[in-house]
């Protein structure tokens, strides 16, 4: 399944604790009647395009923030036999969570966004953890197309192994160098650079989590850099003589505005009211003195 691996603890009994499967209609597919007498297509016909009906093929997956990665999976699935009709699992927020953990996007989310990537025909929503015999037939498929790493249940065989066995296995390929936990990862690594950004479009801090001590810091760290920016453009000087002369004011009026915020349980003696009150000037004020 794309973007997961099962743990140890899976079992085919948690397969039977599911919600019930849906399927959901793409916008860019007409949906295919189910046949009354379903006969699997093997792999030479399907090559070959001498089927009288699509090839039915199944891929699954999280599909957590859809990206390229995910779109070229169902490409390589879609593309893998001259006529292909293209159901792709999603599988619901209640089995994610137990098995791999939180997503970005609540499994309603995810289900549009495959729905409407042009390669899906049809998105089975609440797809199963672990497929089976049942599975396929229920829903006509003929083939199961997924990366070729093994993926273990609680019995340490590989989920896909019995698709395999029966010749019905489409090997995908995974991009490299793209994930959804990569993406995460790259938010998280520029936290406060994305805060910056939703507080400047608007977003109260309390909705992106964030306290009062760390926003303020930020909105410092925001302005010191407009400042920088506005002062080299303005006295068309070198960008290191401004980041001297910012470090020189900002470092200290960072640490009593953020002190006036959160003071000390006992503040020294020396740190009257006046002395907060008495901050450092504004750029404009020293820019003489300091720069030329």
């Amino acid at each position: 399944m794309t973007g997961r691996k099962r743990s140890g603890s899976e079992t085919a009994d948690d397969n039977k604790k599911k919600p019930r499967v849906q399927s959901l209609e793409a916008p860019f597919s007409f949906e295919t009647e189910r046949l009354k007498n379903f006969v699997r297509i093997g792999r030479e016909e399907a090559l070959a395009g001498t089927a009288t009906r699509p090839v039915r093929v199944y891929c699954d997956g999280i599909y957590d923030m859809f990206h390229a990665g995910h779109a070229r999976q169902l490409k390589q699935a879609k593309e893998a036999f001259p006529n292909v009709y293209l159901m792709v699992g999603v599988v619901s927020d209640e089995v994610t969570h137990k098995f791999k953990g939180r997503t970005v996007m609540a499994d309603t989310e995810r289900y549009e966004a495959v729905r409407h990537c042009k390669y899906a025909d049809e998105v089975v929503q609440n797809a199963p953890w672990i497929i089976d015999d049942d599975f396929l037939d229920k829903n006509q498929i003929d083939f199961v197309a997924h990366d070729d790493e093994p993926y273990t249940i609680g019995s340490a065989e590989d989920a896909y192994g019995f698709v395999k066995e029966k010749g019905m296995f489409l090997a995908t390929q995974r991009t490299p160098g793209i994930s959804t936990s990569d993406i995460i990862k790259r938010i998280i690594k520029n936290y406060d650079v994305y805060v910056r950004r939703n507080l400047r479009r608007g977003y109260k801090r309390s909705e992106l989590n964030v306290g009062p001590i760390h926003a303020t810091r930020i909105k410092l760290t925001d302005f010191a850099d407009e400042t920088k920016a506005s002062l080299t453009d303005l006295l068309d000087v070198p960008t290191e003589r401004v980041k001297e002369f910012l470090r020189k004011w900002y470092t200290p009026i960072s640490e009593r505005v953020l002190n006036a915020i959160s003071p000390p349980q006992t503040p020294p003696i020396e740190d009257s009211d006046d002395e907060v009150a008495d901050l450092p000037g504004a750029p404009e004020n020293n820019i003489s003195t300091e720069i030329e």
